[in-house]
């Protein structure tokens, strides 16, 4: 498979511009009759593709990332609709799967990225947007806005205005930021501009721009696509910041002030991005797999299928927006993956009615 970027995806992507599906639950396609079990060993999983139930009020609309609170409550961002203005992008449920409440409705259009970050007595919602948008935000877990962020002109980086500019213009001088991880220290935000500057920008904990992680570029501590990014803190004595340079095709890691330390390419297509539990990392890859790697890195791969992802990826992925062709079991684009405190899974899948799986640890 080419070096594919998400820009093929959408160039390529059959669904018409602006059409919206609407699914009061999501779809689940074939089903297989019965539990229907993915993993070996001791990491096995029963697959729910039918967590999350969205009332008939709401539409989902590209399903992009989501984040856990301390209650094990579940935020799901969508990229939204931008002629759908007053329709919400985070739906919130809670850990059954029911649906509690909807806001955003300011990232319509380019929702993308969502984190959950504990400050003191306070939890607290972080929010990245592009395309349309172009921006990142710090909100309570209510949706009231703390701060709102632009495009870091003091980095230098970007073209003139584009710290106002709301087009979705594409190129290394654009602001169009992906995902954000914390430091486990010092309240610093570390933000990936992943469709934009291919880089990893720094911010203080009231949202200032600090400084710059890596350039665009193949080699080690450079970026083609760094669309996702953790603090992986699997070996508590020294915590590193893990980054999914997709479109290079690898995991990179660095030390908390961005010195890159290694680089691990095999066995990823398509990384989209990165979460931990005790001694797991998951990565759900946009090609059709999620794999999880050991406190060793060694590589176990969930729901892994050739002939699955060579159907996935056939016909300008139209399948991606025929849910009653998904077979349970297998998934098509997993673009986010999150663990609860139990060591359970939820992926969210880059598909146009959206899709949410919970994955059951047994």
């Amino acid at each position: 498979m080419r070096n594919f970027s998400r820009r093929d995806f959408l160039n390529k992507s059959t669904l018409l511009s602006g059409a919206v599906l609407s699914f009061p639950h999501l779809a689940t396609g074939k089903k297989t009759g019965g539990p229907v079990i993915i993993g070996e060993g001791e990491h096995q999983y029963e697959v729910d593709h039918t967590f999350a139930k969205l009332p008939e009020k709401f539409t989902w609309q590209t399903t992009h990332n989501l984040a856990l609170d301390a209650e094990q409550n579940l935020y799901v961002m969508h990229e939204g609709n931008r002629k759908m203005r007053d329709h919400p992008s985070i739906f919130v449920f809670d850990p059954n799967g029911k649906f509690i409440r909807a806001f955003g409705s300011q990232f319509q259009g380019g929702g993308h990225g969502i984190e959950v970050r504990q400050e003191g007595s306070e939890q607290f919602l972080y929010v990245t947007a592009y395309q349309n948008i172009k921006s990142f935000a710090k909100l309570t877990l209510t949706g009231e806005t703390v701060w709102y962020q632009r495009a870091p002109m003091a980095s230098g980086l970007y073209a003139e205005g584009e710290n106002r500019s709301n087009k979705p213009e594409w190129g290394r001088n654009r602001f169009m930021p992906t995902n954000t991880a914390f430091h486990p220290s010092d309240g610093s935000i570390y933000l990936a501009d992943g469709y934009g500057g291919h880089c990893i920008h720094r911010y203080d904990p009231d949202g200032r721009y600090l400084s710059t992680i890596g350039k665009f570029g193949r080699g080690d501590g450079e970026f083609n696509l760094p669309h996702g990014l953790w603090v992986d803190h699997r070996d508590p004595k020294s915590p590193t910041l893990c980054v999914a340079d997709r479109s290079n095709r690898r995991l990179q890691w660095f030390t908390l002030d961005g010195k890159h330390l290694k680089t691990l390419a095999e066995p990823f297509i398509l990384p989209a991005n990165i979460d931990t539990h005790q001694e797991l990392l998951v990565v759900p890859d946009l090609s059709a797999r999620i794999t999880l790697l050991d406190k060793d890195n060694q590589v176990i791969h969930l729901a892994d299928d050739e002939q699955w992802r060579k159907q996935v990826l056939a016909d300008r992925y139209k399948l991606r927006t025929q849910p009653d062709q998904w077979i349970d079991g297998k998934f098509l684009h997993p673009h986010d993956a999150c663990f609860d405190v139990e060591g359970n899974l939820f992926i969210a899948e880059w598909v146009a009615t959206g899709r949410i799986t919970k994955l059951k640890k047994l």
